[in-house]
């Protein structure tokens, strides 16, 4: 099976098209983490003495228990983080074995690790109905890899495993593993799904199932919620779990990247999708890993920050070897994990490692990625600026500021209990993301910004970051608060609202390096106003499914908008809306932007007029990446330069008075 690249060129629009889609041609068996030539690499390696392969196998065959007899259960169960289980390490323990038993059979050509092999994968095939609680299709998606990589060998290697066992074992995997992740687990973290497609395209392989392994094909290009490469790992490497911890990290990032390999086996490139995306991520984490600083957003986390997976070894060979890419920290993971590893260094050394004569240097994390938001920058305040210091009041600041002025949050938590009205002429700033303006939870149905007055005009907000959560607690699971938020008690919490009550009469809103975050409405809303500039800034995770309700809030919502750029801004991951939503605006730029992960669009404009999209990045979104529509009177303007991938719908969708100049959308869908 080849990837096959469709490249339509649609000269009077000016797209570039790149879908990627797979043939129905016979699966290559075997053909999962390795294929027959493969695996005759590693036995040959092996069986002549050569190292690493010789050290790895010996190592491999001192840890594998000889005649290991499983215990099955019929109902199994397990709960978050392992409470309460029933059979649930049982049968991670015996899936590792059967595949370790499997490789040293095929290596050997001793029949007593074939019959150990299929003596488990007989056993719970045989006894398992069904698996429950917390953890049910993460275990499925943990074990199937090591099962079905186990059975693919023994089926294609003559080791004497009866027709009717096998038949068995497909049935097993059709009808108790298949349906438990047939739909994936979009609200967890991303390292579930990335378990569930690498034992979905094992299935299809071992079932000859196409749909099946199409199916995990097409999720681990354009999953919903937070499964896919590109929910996964962001722009530049940073990881889904980073603030989370380590583990989880290796766990997802090595997931993915057996994913890869399995289809890369049957000719389908899953490595190179999205800038060779997953050697991003790998590069990012193992500097960290290394002990050196990677640019994050939010606040990285330091736990199990050095305790490694072996997970390194097969990116490094693919990225290195075969691709020529530079891949400096994960050869230093690769020198700290080898001396221990046996499985996967054996499966990964699958062909001759010819140094390549040049390679191609990775990019720089963040290069690709839009640095906006709150950071370490301060503007300038001047002498006479009113500094409020945490803990103080900021209204009487605000009240009192004379035109012109400046008011300065420092660093710290600066907790409001009632919105704060922004007067005309004044500039609020802060220290930087280490100022967190932070509104209540007694505040209920309220934003943390406002408009004093609806005739508001020269205002700049800058350097700060406004928290929406109901507490500023981070280095955590980074789903937590986005899954419960619709259900907190102070579920209409926004950020920042300017609302006029007619066109143009609010004026000149500037909005610079700004962060606005886990806001369950918008993370801002500016109605009726002319002259807006919003640049630098960090809108994500705002909206949820609070009224109006779902696909009503976003992390910048626009209307009534005269004049205004919108520009080198982050506009991520939104759960329930766009990352930017424009309805009803004139002369409006929006360039340089990254809007990604969002559940809906990542740019959408409805009755714009003379709008121009330049040069922006929109992927992962769930629908479509731009979307320029009219809902009454039509749209005008130009889209120029923009990429969207990876969306789960048209990178592009523009109405007919929109001009589309190359605009380049690559591994798309149909949604």
């Amino acid at each position: 099976m080849k990837i096959k690249l469709i490249t339509t060129f649609i000269l009077a629009l000016g797209i570039q098209t790149v879908n990627a889609q797979v043939t129905t041609k016979p699966f290559v068996h075997p053909g999962m983490m390795q294929n027959r030539a493969q695996l005759e690499t590693m036995k040959k390696a092996v069986l002549s003495g050569q190292q690493p392969w010789k050290a790895a196998f010996d190592r491999l065959k001192s840890t594998t228990p000889a005649n290991y007899i499983t215990q099955p259960v019929t109902h199994l169960s397990q709960g978050a983080y392992g409470a309460g289980d029933r059979g649930g390490r049982e049968l991670l323990k015996a899936a590792q074995i059967a595949y370790d038993a499997a490789l040293l059979w095929y290596i050997t050509g001793d029949k007593g690790y074939a019959n150990e092999s299929m003596n488990i994968l007989n056993a719970w095939s045989a006894q398992l109905w069904d698996l429950d609680g917390n953890n049910a299709k993460l275990l499925v998606g943990l074990s199937g890899h090591y099962l079905l990589n186990a059975a693919e060998i023994l089926k294609y290697s003559n080791s004497g495993w009866h027709e009717a066992d096998i038949n068995q074992f497909k049935n097993f995997m059709l009808t108790v593993y298949y349906p438990l992740i047939k739909d994936f687990f979009p609200e967890a973290n991303g390292n579930w799904d990335g378990s569930m497609i690498n034992t979905m395209l094992g299935i299809g392989i071992f079932c000859d199932d196409h749909a099946i392994f199409n199916r995990a094909v097409e999720r681990y290009q354009r999953g919903i919620g937070n499964g896919g490469i590109t929910k996964y790992i962001y722009p530049g490497g940073q990881i889904q779990e980073s603030t989370r911890d380590w583990g989880h990290v290796q766990l997802g990032l090595g997931e993915f990247a057996k994913a890869a390999q399995t289809a890369w086996t049957q000719g389908v490139d899953l490595y190179s999708i999205a800038d060779n995306r997953l050697a991003q991520g790998f590069e990012y984490a193992s500097k960290y890993m290394l002990g050196e600083d990677v640019p994050v957003y939010g606040v990285i986390s330091p736990r199990e920050r050095g305790k490694s997976r072996d997970i390194y070894e097969n990116i490094y060979n693919h990225y290195h070897f075969r691709q020529h890419l530079e891949m400096p920290y994960t050869l230093g993971m690769v020198k700290h994990t080898r001396p221990e590893s046996s499985e996967v260094l054996l499966v990964s050394l699958a062909e001759p490692l010819n140094e390549p004569a040049s390679v191609t240097k990775m990019p720089e994390p963040g290069t690709k990625a839009v640095r906006a938001g709150a950071f370490d920058a301060v503007a300038d305040a001047g002498d006479n600026a009113i500094k409020v210091a945490p803990g103080s009041a900021i209204q009487p600041a605000l009240d009192r500021c004379p035109k012109g002025g400046h008011v300065v949050l420092l660093k710290g938590i600066h907790t409001i209990k009632a919105p704060l009205r922004i007067p005309s002429d004044i500039t609020l700033s802060g220290e930087g993301k280490q100022t967190i303006l932070f509104l209540s939870p007694e505040a209920k149905d309220a934003p943390a910004i406002v408009n004093a007055s609806p005739t508001m005009q020269n205002v700049t907000l800058t350097d700060f970051l406004i928290e929406g959560a109901l507490k500023t607690t981070e280095n955590n699971d980074p789903n937590g608060d986005r899954r419960t938020r619709a259900s907190q008690l102070a579920a209409t919490r926004a950020g920042i609202v300017f609302y006029g009550q007619s066109d143009s009469l609010m004026k000149n809103i500037n909005l610079t390096r700004v962060t606005v975050q886990n806001c369950t409405q918008n993370g801002v809303a500016i109605a009726g106003a002319t002259g807006v500039t919003i640049a630098e800034c960090n809108f994500s995770d705002n909206g949820s499914s609070v009224p109006p309700g779902n696909g009503q809030l976003h992390n910048l919502h626009l209307t009534h908008i005269r004049n205004a750029q919108i520009k080198n801004c982050r506009l991520d991951t939104s759960p329930w809306g766009c990352g930017l939503d424009i309805t009803n605006g004139t002369n409006i730029v929006i360039t340089g932007n990254e809007a990604a992960r969002n559940k809906i669009d990542g740019i959408r404009c409805n009755d714009v007029r003379n709008v121009i999209i330049s040069q922006n990045l929109t992927e992962g979104n769930d629908s479509s990446g731009i979307s320029v529509n009219t809902l009454f009177n039509g749209s005008t303007g130009q889209l120029t330069g923009n990429l969207s991938q990876n969306n789960g719908g048209k990178g592009v969708t523009a109405i007919a008075n929109i001009k589309l100049l190359n605009n380049k959308q690559v591994n798309n869908g149909i949604r």
